[in-house]
């Protein structure tokens, strides 16, 4: 089997700082789901000055209860203040940045310079991360920012190659911030005017609706020249399992997973993917297995709802990482089988509450933060309300009693093992 192996991770000393995992979060629970399966930092958007108003928001409260959370884990809450400002939009942004630091956020990620220098003059713990938006693909760039607004680190552009975030890192003065999974812009990070033009939705100010994801027919003069299938601009999402150990040599201070709209199984099976991924890269100095790779690549997978591709690492992103599949529900992600309500020890039966469909038989496995994946093989189950047998599940939110042969947690998740 082929070996993934770096020198330099090999080489590193025991003392050097382990590279961030940060993690996407539209609500308090998905914070908490995601620090509880691995990540080092979440970041999350307030109710203001934010992207992504159609996530569900954090209030100033849930903003706090977050903070508190991950502190009390290890882990540190990023708060996204990365919406493009026009004059009318500053109002109130001097006494939301000191705020954000009473609530102990510990860093805000913000893509205007005029932010990044409010946030310099009215704050003085919280670190200034400049958003994917600002279009970093240069050392110089990232030093001028450093520079001229002391901003912290410098989230990469996503059409970064993997040489770009090599040389970038080794030269600018700034810690770098790299993405490694999910959604790709189609345009430049924050320069799209599709949604602006096509529904009267600023993507820049919080109300971008995809429409590069939209279905087209494709035409010449009046002419249709498409068939059946459709056109779209969509891109595949990012998968960089395969780059990790690449991101880690390179000296990139953060990775950072998109997704702040998606659910909570998203978040739970992609950061405990990459969270076992980027331990195993440490704990065996660089030197991975084929299998073993092939193991991360597919746990890390059953999350994904799309296809997905490398971006622009490899060098180009070309044609083979646009998506060309017509609409349908092919590619719903149906592995989300049930989360646990309780465990009982005396009779090694959970309490499930199901999500897609399973049957007697289904081998099924176990997602459970800071655990390896165990499975077993579904031998009974009986509805918790009136202890009918079952061999099929096919209602949604329904509570069941299952056996398990290992103990389970509350908030564990079931998901097909695959």
């Amino acid at each position: 089997m082929q070996e993934y192996y770096r020198k330099d991770i090999m080489d590193r000393k025991p003392s050097d700082k382990k590279i961030e995992l940060l993690a996407p979060a539209g609500d308090l629970k998905r914070a908490k789901t995601a620090v509880l399966y691995g990540a080092d930092a979440v970041y999350l958007g307030g109710m203001r000055f934010s992207l992504r108003s159609r996530a569900s928001n954090f209030t100033m409260d849930d903003i706090r209860e977050a903070c508190e959370f991950a502190h009390a884990h290890g882990s540190k809450v990023h708060v996204t203040v990365n919406m493009i400002p026009h004059d009318e939009d500053f109002e109130g942004l001097e006494e939301y940045l000191r705020e954000l630091e009473v609530l102990g956020v510990d860093a805000v990620i913000t893509a205007s310079p005029a932010v990044m220098a409010l946030a310099r003059q009215n704050t003085q713990r919280m670190e200034i991360h400049c958003s994917t938006q600002m279009s970093v693909t240069n050392a110089a760039a990232a030093d001028w920012l450093k520079e001229t607004l002391d901003i912290d680190r410098v989230v990469l552009a996503r059409e970064c190659t993997m040489e770009d975030v090599r040389q970038i890192t080794a030269h600018c003065s700034v810690d770098t911030e790299a993405f490694i999974h999910g959604g790709m812009c189609v345009n430049i990070s924050g320069r799209c005017t599709l949604s602006n033009r096509m529904t009267l939705r600023d993507a820049n100010r919080g109300g971008c609706a995809q429409s590069c994801r939209w279905m087209y027919d494709l035409y010449e003069d009046d002419r249709k020249i498409n068939e059946e299938t459709q056109f779209t601009m969509g891109s595949k999402d990012l998968f960089t399992a395969d780059r990790i150990a690449d991101l880690i040599e390179a000296g990139v201070s953060s990775l950072k997973i998109e997704g702040r709209m998606k659910t909570e199984y998203y978040v739970a099976s992609i950061v405990s993917g990459y969270r076992h991924l980027i331990d195993e890269i440490y704990e065996s100095r660089g030197k991975l297995s084929g299998e073993r790779m092939a193991y991360h690549r597919a746990q890390i997978m059953k999350g994904e709802n799309r296809e997905v591709c490398e971006g622009f690492y490899p060098g180009t992103a070309g044609a083979g990482t646009i998506i060309r599949n017509t609409v349908g529900d092919a590619s719903v992600n149906h592995g989300f089988l049930a989360t646990v309500l309780s465990f009982e020890k005396n009779s090694m039966t959970a309490l499930i509450e199901t999500r897609n469909p399973f049957d007697l038989g289904d081998e099924i496995e176990m997602l459970s933060p800071g655990r390896d994946c165990q499975r077993f093989v579904l031998e009974s189950m009986k509805l918790e309300e009136t202890g009918e047998q079952m061999e099929t599940s096919r209602r949604p939110m329904a509570h069941l009693i299952i056996p398990v042969p290992f103990v389970l947690h509350e908030g564990d998740i079931l998901r097909k093992a695959v």
